[in-house]
Parts: C-alpha cells; sequence; structure tokens
C-alpha cells in the first residue's frame, strides 16, 4: 500500500511520508500536557487551530512555507513551516495530511495554491471544524529540526499530533512542532 494511503494518523507515519527515518525529524517521547513547559503547552495543549496560536503568541501574523507536498488520490500531504511576517522566524515545523475530497472546491483551490496556512484556510471559508489533539511529545530534534530551527541537538523542542473534523468528518492529520522559546 502507498505511504499517503496509510490509515495510521500517528507521529511515524506522518513523517514517513516525506522522510525514510522519522528519526532526521526527531526523537519523540509522548508526554504528558502538565509535562510540557510553559510557553510550548500553551502552544500545543489545546483543541485550537495553531496558526491562530501561534499568532497570538508572537502577536504578529505568520505565513506558511512548503518545503515539499505529494498529492495522490484525494490525499494532499506537505511538510510546512510557518514563519514570523515581520522576522521570517521560523514558528512552526509541521506536516499535513488532508483528504481533499471532504473538503468544498474553493477550499481545495486555495489549499492546492499553497499561499495560505490551512488554519486560517478553514476559518476564512467557515469551514465546521473541530480540532482534536491526539499526543503531545518531547522531542529531541534531528538534522532536520536542527536546521529549520536553528538549533543544536542538545535543545529540547515540543510537539503534538492532532486531527481536524471538518462538518464532524475526520479530514486532517497533523504533526505540529514548535521551537524552543525562551
Amino acid at each position: 500500500m502507498n505511504r499517503i494511503l496509510s490509515p495510521q494518523s500517528d507521529f511515524k507515519t506522518l513523517i514517513g511520508l516525506f522522510h525514510e527515518d522519522p528519526t532526521s525529524v526527531g526523537t519523540f517521547v509522548s508526554v504528558d500536557g502538565s509535562d510540557v513547559p510553559e510557553p510550548a503547552r500553551g502552544l500545543l495543549d489545546h483543541n485550537e487551530h495553531m496558526t491562530v496560536t501561534v499568532e497570538r503568541f508572537h502577536q504578529s501574523p505568520v505565513r506558511v512555507e512548503i518545503l515539499q507536498a505529494i498529492a495522490i488520490e484525494n490525499w494532499y500531504c506537505r511538510e510546512i513551516l510557518l514563519r514570523h511576517e515581520s522576522d521570517d522566524r521560523v514558528v512552526q515545523y509541521g506536516i499535513v495530511r488532508l483528504n481533499l475530497s471532504l473538503l468544498s472546491e474553493p477550499v481545495r483551490e486555495e489549499i492546492l495554491a499553497r499561499q495560505k496556512p490551512l488554519g486560517r484556510l478553514l476559518i476564512e471559508y467557515n469551514v465546521l471544524r473541530d480540532v482534536r489533539l491526539r499526543e503531545l511529545y518531547r522531542v529531541s530534534p534531528g538534522p532536520v529540526l536542527q536546521n529549520v530551527f536553528a538549533i543544536s541537538a542538545a535543545d529540547e523542542c515540543y510537539g503534538r499530533t492532532a486531527i481536524i473534523d471538518c462538518d464532524a468528518v475526520p479530514a486532517i492529520e497533523l504533526l505540529e512542532i514548535v521551537p524552543p522559546v525562551s
């Protein structure tokens, strides 16, 4: 079976869409919300869109940068960075896999145009959505995260997996990781 069509949505499966070895992104340890220090806990331990959360925290709009994207049948996947608009700083690394058949044509077209963060698009098009946090992680960064966040292997990051239901149907799977924030 093709990797993109796998029914699993854990971090290894999502990373596997773009990287042969999950440890190239990082080593993940599942943690409780109480084990995630602030401000990472406030950025990740919730059932909201990360776009809104990071914009509120950083007090600035963010823009999306697509690192890689693949599409097979009704599935579209992309590896992304969210960057602070004012200084271009990376504020989130992520991988998203979504079922385009569950979204309206205008939403699909905007997603495939690759110009706006996914959360912003779903809000702008008033898609009935429910973000469900699945799991939180402490992440020891591998070469991918070290490069995109400009950090060392000794730095600790935190991330999460989540599902977004669109119109009450699971449509979008997410892996979202934030850099160390002081």
